[in-house]
């Protein structure tokens, strides 16, 4: 699918209804999702009839945009019982129900089976409310032994040391403008933005 229609469909699904402050929810809009889907498939980590798993998958777009782009199945991993409703009425809309599993749970204390997946995407919470609100996300990809995709703030620092410490090599090829909430940008009406930053993580 090319990228214009994919962001498009995209930026057509239902938004996640929170935004949680407390769950650092930072959605990511259907033209980046789009864009950022398309260099996943250009490194050849999301293909035909692979399954993907999307981790703090909020209203569902990354794991959607990857059947657009191709994917067999995903699972879609949230806590937020709301979004996790959102996201499976995104599922049906894209007709969609056969292929995607929506699991409500919370990395790092519920279980969730992530043994048959082939890739990872995420974008988590990034620990800016809660300090290493991020870690579950990362120690569940580096539980799966596949490559992994992940956007996190630019100012991050932790990432590399923590997989290549692991044997994992990581790659951060590309940074973009990410859109926050009004409740990020002190309170204000106006969304704010802040830089973020694209990791692919590929295990030994």
């Amino acid at each position: 699918m090319r990228v214009r229609r994919l962001a498009i469909l995209l930026s057509g699904l239902a938004p996640n209804p929170n935004e949680s402050v407390g769950l650092e929810q930072y959605p990511i809009e259907g033209d980046l999702a789009a864009r950022w889907l398309a260099d996943i498939t250009a490194f050849g980590d999301l293909y035909k009839g692979c399954k993907v798993a999307d981790l703090g998958a909020g209203n569902g777009v990354l794991g959607l945009g990857a059947l657009a782009m191709g994917a067999g199945r995903a699972i879609l991993v949230e806590a937020d019982e709301a979004a996790c409703e959102i996201a499976k009425s995104n599922v049906e809309s894209m007709k969609s129900t056969d292929l995607v599993e929506v699991i409500r749970a919370t990395l790092g204390s519920d279980p969730v089976d992530l043994s048959s997946v082939d890739v990872v995407i995420s974008n988590p919470p990034w620990g800016r409310q809660t300090p290493k609100a991020d870690r579950p996300f990362l120690e569940a990809i580096l539980s799966t032994g596949v490559p992994a995709h992940l956007l996190h703030s630019a100012e991050a620092t932790h990432i590399r040391p923590l997989f290549e410490d692991a044997g994992w090599s990581s790659e951060r090829y590309g940074e973009a403008d990410f859109a926050l909430p009004a409740a990020y940008s002190h309170h204000s009406r106006r969304r704010g933005r802040t830089r973020a930053a694209f990791w692919r993580l590929v295990p030994p």
